[in-house]
């Protein structure tokens, strides 16, 4: 059970629900006024970088070419 907190399809779920929350808070941030332009361009490096994890993942689960 506990390899099953720690493997790697469930650290990508988590990273795709960071990422979905990080959107709908990027939405939010944007509607606001005053727009805090230094906290929505944290919030979006950061969005960017989660992009990038998850994909690094995706392609180690799941790589296309044989090994």
């Amino acid at each position: 059970m506990d390899s099953n907190l720690h493997s790697p399809e469930r650290r990508l779920i988590e990273l795709r629900m960071e990422h979905a929350d990080l959107d709908a808070l990027i939405d939010r941030a944007g509607e606001q006024v005053p727009v805090d332009e230094l906290m929505l361009r944290r919030l979006k490096k950061r969005r960017l970088a989660l992009r990038d994890e998850i994909a690094r993942l995706e392609l180690a689960l799941d790589p296309k070419e044989p090994a």
